[in-house]
């Protein structure tokens, strides 16, 4: 069972940045397309961005472009999310899971259980 560890959120001022891990546990997570998602209260999930396993392409919600930056570290397993300019509706619960990554922000793949996420508030 793929399992994803998310890190990195936190309270931060509208303005402010935090970057965000996603770790895989017991696999390589160099062989997926990777997406980063969010959901507010009271809110569906929302695709924010993803990152190609292919060919390293990458895809963003017009509301995170320019300030948002997916990157992957192969070496360490891992998977990031640098967020900038943070605004008060990025305010979410975000979680990465594999996804479809080709042309577009595609939508979850069915993998299994989502993990516990990172919380990210940005408030004053």
């Amino acid at each position: 069972q793929l399992k994803f560890v998310e890190s990195g959120g936190g309270l931060v001022q509208p303005g402010g940045s935090l970057r965000l891990s996603c770790a895989a546990s017991g696999f390589t997570l160099n062989y997926f397309d990777i997406g980063w998602f969010r959901q507010a209260p009271g809110k569906e999930h929302e695709g924010v961005s993803c990152i190609s396993s292919s060919n390293g392409r990458t895809y963003y919600t017009d509301s995170v472009k320019g300030r948002f930056t997916i990157s992957r570290d192969n070496a360490k397993n891992t998977v990031y999310l640098l967020m900038n300019s943070l605004k008060p509706e990025d305010t979410a619960v975000y979680y990465c899971v594999p996804n479809w990554c080709s042309g577009g922000l595609g939508p979850p793949r069915d993998f299994g259980s989502w993990g516990q996420g990172t919380q990210v508030t940005v408030s004053s």
